[in-house]
């Protein structure tokens, strides 16, 4: 296949590339900047303990003050007694155990409307919760899959866990594989995970689907759950470039890509399923939100915690 884009399943899409040969959570660092990391991790601060000290409320122990550590933390009366300045450390209070539920189906080859792959968002998306997760000493849990394959990596924690597991979705993403079936990798989490977790769900615009209805409610009754949408780009959006679907081997003439009116249809009809799944997770509590690029993702990662914590409250 050469340059024409291929349109997905209400888009548009293109070829994926191989895995990386450097560290991806040194690639996430680069581009984050430290106030957004910390305010990310603090949108995180949940139910379990973490393995860093903090503001938390359980009494962990006496420890010397060094520099850097907060004055807040100087217990004045201890300090007095021994004559060195003296904190209190807590146990902070953490996150739940954290699941990457990952759409690694055929869709995932589409374009997205930046032009780049909705693999590529996708796997940036993932590359920032595993960085997240890392950093604050948490443990994270993989199921990742479509139509006919579902891989399950147990939670772990640390650098190495984190850059396999990555690095296991970057090898599933490819245009020859099968389609997509977001209901089959949250049914496996769904029996695998017993603890209550956080589940973060990567998938399609347009997913997980109506038929994921019970599925959704029963995943909501044992765990808090997050959805984000990659975005598809329009089979209307490439002008005079012919269009194929990643799904069926379905070609949009020239003559029709020019049509205003087709254009128009088309950003209805995914206007309308773009609605009929967000009720669907509504009715659940699920939020949820639409990823466009990786420019915009990690402004859209926050929004999604702020709305999370603030529903959770």
């Amino acid at each position: 296949m050469t340059t024409p884009p291929l349109a997905g399943p209400g888009g548009a899409g293109g070829s994926i590339s191989s895995s990386q040969a450097h560290s991806r959570l040194a690639a996430v660092r680069a581009r984050l900047d430290l106030p957004l990391v910390r305010r990310a991790a603090g949108l995180l601060d949940g139910r379990h303990r973490s393995l860093f000290s903090g503001h938390g409320q359980d009494f962990d122990e006496m420890a010397l003050y060094s520099p850097g550590d907060d004055v807040g933390d100087i217990d004045w009366k201890a300090s007095a007694s021994t004559g060195h300045p003296v904190i209190r450390r807590f146990q902070r209070e953490s996150n739940l155990a954290m699941v990457l539920a990952v759409d690694t189906g055929r869709n995932m080859a589409a374009l997205a409307p930046d032009g780049g792959t909705k693999a590529d968002i996708a796997r940036f998306v993932a590359d920032v919760v595993g960085y997240l997760a890392r950093g604050r000493g948490d443990q994270l849990a993989l199921v990742a899959g479509d139509s006919e394959r579902v891989v399950q990596i147990p939670a772990r924690g640390g650098t190495a866990h984190m850059e396999m597991l990555l690095r296991r979705i970057d090898a599933m993403f490819a245009l020859d594989a099968p389609t997509s079936n977001i209901t089959h990798v949250l049914d496996r989490v769904l029996t695998w995970f017993t603890r209550r977790s956080l589940v973060v769900v990567i998938t399609d615009e347009v997913r997980p689907p109506l038929e994921s209805e019970q599925t959704i409610k029963r995943l909501r009754t044992r765990h808090e759950l997050m959805v984000i949408q990659v975005a598809d780009a329009l089979p209307t959006s490439f002008g005079d470039d012919a269009v194929e679907d990643v799904d069926s081997p379905l070609g949009i003439p020239e003559f029709l890509r020019a049509r205003s009116d087709l254009a128009a249809e088309a950003r209805d009809a995914v206007a309308r399923r773009r609605s009929d799944v967000s009720a669907m997770l509504r009715r659940y509590g699920v939020q949820s939100v639409t990823v466009t690029s990786e420019a915009d993702a990690v402004d859209r990662l926050m929004d999604l915690l702020r709305r999370s914590r603030r529903a959770g409250r």
